[in-house]
């Protein structure tokens, strides 16, 4: 019998803004295109550090402005005049260094590969910093929202997700689910990262990559977040015993079999799964430190198949220690 559940793995960031985004994206570029130049030894960027200090400035101002609360309706006008006006100094100011980058990535070329590899970097954090000033224009001199899904939370990491999964004390984690499916002695049969995906998306997928695996698996055991119609008729088909309860309201049948003794009693085993996930965040898989999605994904592979020898070794331990304490009753 499995147990599947998903946890939020973070990335290692800091909590995004669309001002702190712009400064990193920028911070980057200055350096990149100084790299550039002084590989060509030009000295167009021989004040780099000085723009950086400059520009950061500007960052803390528009940061630590803050909307009044005052009830005077023209204290509020001026408070917001304030605010509009520091963000679009800001703006200009990166806008500047966007256009001096631009330059120097036209005319100073170089087929290196290193030379190369600064130059696509460059144009990436460009893009960036063109992307979060078309945002911070939207939201503060303009006064519109901007659609979750157009935002970025990380310039580093742009795999990361802003995910509010309603824990107590947790209104929202930044970084990327994880589900594992495990076997009743605790050990990981299946893992899956997901990228913009939800629990009811992925627990079909889930059972059959596991009984790829391990085609012994019988039955497995979910929480409400798993469940749709559609998953519950399709695990039916290849899974002889089915723990999904329904989300919302249920009919006779449904309650006849979600208020079952077998039912009931896989279902409170289920929280077992929290151990397995518990295990993983004790030893460093709360945070994921490596770069890239590609470093998260095998981050999260490496820490399932510690927790797995991890297991292994406790189990023959424990049955070694079995052994012994036998061996000294006989001996008794």
């Amino acid at each position: 019998m499995g147990r599947c559940d998903s946890f939020v793995v973070e990335t290692d960031v800091h909590y995004p803004t669309d001002i702190n985004l712009l400064f990193d994206a920028i911070r980057k570029t200055i350096r990149l295109a100084t790299l550039m130049s002084q590989s060509q030894r030009k000295t167009l960027w021989r004040q780099y550090e000085y723009n950086i200090r400059s520009f950061k400035k500007l960052f803390r101002r528009a940061q630590q402005l803050k909307r009044s609360t005052s009830k005077d309706e023209k204290k509020k006008v001026i408070r917001e005049k304030l605010i509009i006006n520091a963000h679009k100094i800001y703006i200009e100011a990166a806008q500047g260094y966007i256009q001096k980058s631009i330059w120097t990535l036209d005319n100073i070329g170089s087929t290196d590969p290193l030379s190369l590899a600064r130059a696509q970097a460059l144009e990436n954090f460009i893009s960036h910093a063109k992307r979060q000033i078309n945002q911070i224009h939207q939201r503060v001199i303009q006064g519109k929202k901007i659609p979750h899904q157009d935002k970025v939370f990380s310039i580093f990491q742009p795999h990361t997700e802003w995910i509010s999964k309603g824990k107590a004390g947790v209104p929202q984690e930044l970084g990327l689910r994880v589900c594992i499916l495990e076997d009743q002695s605790g050990l990981i049969l299946h893992h899956r990262v997901m990228e913009k995906e939800t629990d009811d998306k992925i627990a079909v997928s889930m059972v059959e990559s596991a009984l790829k695996k391990f085609p012994n698996l019988k039955g497995c055991s979910f929480d409400k977040g798993f469940y749709s119609p559609s998953n519950k008729k399709e695990l039916k088909t290849f899974l002889k015993t089915l723990v999904l309860p329904k989300k919302g309201k249920r009919n006779k049948a449904e309650h006849k079999e979600e208020t079952s003794e077998e039912f009931i009693r896989f279902k409170r085993k289920h929280s077992a799964v929290e151990s397995a996930v518990n295990g993983l965040e004790n030893h460093g898989l709360d945070r994921c430190l490596d770069h890239g999605i590609h470093g998260f994904k095998r981050y999260i592979s490496l820490a399932v198949l510690s927790r797995n020898l991890q297991i292994i070794g406790h189990n023959i331990q424990q049955k070694k220690m079995k052994q012994l304490q036998r061996s000294q009753r006989k001996a008794a």
